[in-house]
């Protein structure tokens, strides 16, 4: 259940009202529970509607309750209008950049933000039948919209009826956590929640937060036209990722518009003139105050936990959300949880695959283990960074010798007639083998090609493996195979070397 409110609609928009009829439809009548279910899962977004398909799809008895909208934070706030959002972005860029390639535009870049929106909506009304209350009910499944709360370690209450499991999954979620900045309580300030409300653009808009959300958002709102600044963490940019990534895409953002300043340890804000939000940073940004129109908060998030009753069911918790073992198993043993609820990892593809590691676990005698997952993760900047495993730093605080090869896209063909030579694709091996053990890709969908090194991975394939198997030419994925013939390369030491001499002189003879 996203625990978090539901964001408010457009008034009066059809996409909206299409939407809300799928995900929580105003005439929707709670089933009436008839004896036990094998499972109750709380939470409709992605881990929970996983979790109910694969179990009803056995043929499992199964109850899913959830307290706002089905789909959850991907399709109403998260992945799915970000995205929408942020292909309008490139679009914008791609214009703006067609001289480079002899196509001129007589008329530069007019943005329509309000048919931006617009489209966003209309895609995300399209998509949400796959979330739909009506199609889990097809499927099975007993679906129930309210506030679920265990009163027991078998028992779940919604809307005042009882409902009794033998297994149940937390699938709550997260919501946006708000950061103690001084003033900011006294200012209005939007989330991931709300930003997509928005009909109108932004002239001045502010972000606090530089993690993917935070980046993603401020190059679209750039390239759209508002006159973005983005106040980083104490962390800095994208803290998680490597350096050298991180300085293209900032070089990316900066160069689409948006103004990056440190200081955010010590940023205060205040109400400004006219209306407006001022940002004041710490003394590394600079003197002075940054007016902006609107302020988007993204600063991580806060798992939702309150009100579930976790205390009447014997499952224990904490800041970072439902404790869990390896197993995903809480402290009572007859429920799991799985997502944003329980994880670090808050993406959509982990709990998509937690769910599926849960219901092994749940509802079969399963040892499916969470840290058995290799969870690849993207953000969806230009150009996308994307990683998956370890990286050269994390290696080092293991005590893990690598060997790291980079392909620089400045040297793969494809990538500079496409015109997109800023990147590279870096590759981490246990030292002295091709064993992959992480990878960070930095390039035109990004994301998309990170899954070639997270199948090697999976598969136990090395990179020798990887620079052996034939890539079409020419395509950005070539990068790959470039990055196996530099590890070949690696293994003509000087012995090897001396050996391929002799061959060739006798071969003269």
């Amino acid at each position: 259940m996203s625990h978090s409110a539901p964001p408010p609609r457009t008034s009066g928009d059809a996409h909206d009202d299409r939407l809300v009829a799928n995900v929580h439809p105003p005439d929707w009548v709670n089933p009436t529970p008839a004896g036990r279910y094998n499972l109750v899962v709380l939470g409709a977004g992605t881990g929970g509607l996983v979790a109910a398909a694969i179990a009803a799809d056995l043929g499992a008895r199964v109850a899913l309750i959830e307290r706002h909208f089905m789909g959850g934070d991907c399709l109403n706030t998260g992945c799915v209008p970000s995205k929408a959002v942020i292909r309008a972005a490139r679009a914008v860029a791609a214009v703006r950049d067609a001289g480079r390639f002899g196509v001129r535009v007589p008329d530069g870049v007019t943005v329509d933000f309000g048919q931006v929106m617009e489209r966003m909506r209309r895609l995300r009304a399209d998509i949400s039948p796959h979330d739909s209350a009506r199609r889990f009910r097809d499927l099975g499944v007993d679906v129930y919209f309210g506030a679920g709360c265990f009163t027991s370690f078998d028992t779940v209450v919604v809307g005042g009826q009882s409902l009794r499991f033998a297994r149940a999954v937390i699938a709550t979620g997260a919501r946006p956590a708000v950061p103690p900045v001084p003033g900011l309580a006294a200012v209005p300030f939007l989330t991931n929640e709300t930003v997509f409300n928005l009909t109108r653009l932004p002239r001045r808009l502010g972000l606090l937060g530089a993690g993917p959300i935070g980046c993603e958002l401020a190059q679209a709102f750039a390239l759209l036209g508002s006159e973005v600044v983005l106040v980083e963490g104490a962390r800095g940019l994208l803290p998680r990722e490597d350096r050298d990534a991180v300085a293209m895409v900032r070089a990316a953002m900066e160069r689409d518009g948006v103004r990056v300043l440190p200081g955010g340890r010590a940023l205060r804000v205040a109400a400004g003139a006219a209306g407006g939000i001022g940002l004041q940073p710490g003394p590394e940004a600079g003197s002075g105050e940054f007016v902006v129109d609107q302020l988007l908060v993204a600063t991580g998030r806060i798992p939702n936990v309150a009100g579930l009753g976790l205390d009447a069911a014997g499952v224990a918790h904490g800041p970072h959300g439902v404790t869990v073992d390896d197993h995903l198993r809480t402290t009572n043993p007859r429920i799991f949880a799985c997502g944003d609820v329980c994880s670090p990892h808050q993406f959509t593809h982990a709990a998509d695959f937690m769910a599926r590691l849960v219901i092994q676990n749940a509802l079969f005698p399963g040892r499916a283990r969470v840290g058995s997952l290799l969870i690849p993760r993207c953000t969806y900047t230009s150009p996308e960074l994307a990683h998956v495993g370890v990286g050269a730093s994390e290696a080092r605080d293991r005590g893990m010798e690598v060997d790291t090869f980079t392909q620089e896209l400045s040297k793969v063909d494809r990538a500079i007639l496409d015109g997109d030579s800023s990147g590279f694709v870096r590759i981490h091996v246990r030292r002295g083998t091709d064993t992959i053990v992480g990878a960070t890709v930095v390039a035109p969908r990004a994301g998309d090609q990170i899954g070639e090194i997270t199948l090697a991975m999976k598969g136990g394939l090395g990179l020798d493996t990887v620079g052996a198997a034939i890539h079409p030419y020419p395509t950005h994925a070539d990068a790959f195979r470039r990055t196996g013939d530099l590890y070949r390369r690696t293994r003509l030491t000087p012995p090897v070397k001396r050996l391929m001499a002799w061959w060739f002189r006798w071969c003269r003879r």
